[in-house]
């Protein structure tokens, strides 16, 4: 009798694979048989879950935002306001070991993941769950009386997304420290804080 495998499990584990090789030996060292070795399987193997490498990339991007979404959901468990929100960057900004690192893998994809075609599975990113959760924290900060009741929710929730995406770069660019991420975050919220 053959032998059941759990066909997304086994997706999944291709992309953790790529993306520890991935962090560990920097995107060059990232290829079909880098990954198969990570494994310890064939290389002919990653063909019977994938099409070509190019699916095994948006595959790894969809894995990071996986861990992330998992990560947001446990740090915020029974927060709201600017605690939530807190709890919530910290999860995308890289400011750990783990968010250092995701920062230096995904900001080397981001060139090949947009020169191939979109699909759904990759183009998820974090955006749906960080923006939910992040406008809720940000609603009930205004509610809670922590920040201004004229603040421009929208505009704040646009230039979040734009800094956890500018400091993963200027992680890779230029290390800093937690707190110079977090300077960045405190920054945006000041002029609105009560």
């Amino acid at each position: 009798m053959p032998r059941v495998v759990d066909h997304d499990a086994r997706r999944r584990d291709i992309a953790a694979a790529l993306l520890a090789v991935a962090a560990r030996e920097g995107h060059d060292g990232v290829n079909s048989r880098a990954v198969a070795r990570e494994l310890g399987v064939a290389v002919g193997s990653l063909w019977h879950y994938f099409d070509g490498f190019d699916d095994v990339i948006r595959a790894a991007a969809a894995e990071v935002t996986r861990r992330t979404e998992e990560r947001i959901r446990t740090a915020t468990e029974g927060l709201r306001g600017l605690a939530r929100l807190e709890s919530i960057m910290r999860e995308v900004l890289p400011v750990d070991a783990t968010t250092r690192t995701e920062a230096h893998v995904v900001v080397g994809f981001w060139g090949r993941l947009a020169s191939i075609t979109p699909t759904t599975e990759a183009s998820a990113a974090t955006i749906p769950l960080w923006r939910t959760e992040t406008s809720e924290a940000l609603e009930q900060a205004v509610a809670d009386g922590e920040l201004r009741a004229d603040t421009p929710l929208d505009d704040v929730l646009a230039l979040l997304r734009a800094i956890t995406y500018g400091q993963q770069v200027v992680e890779v660019a230029e290390p800093a420290g937690a707190a110079a991420h977090l300077r960045v975050l405190a920054a945006i919220l000041r002029p609105w804080r009560v």
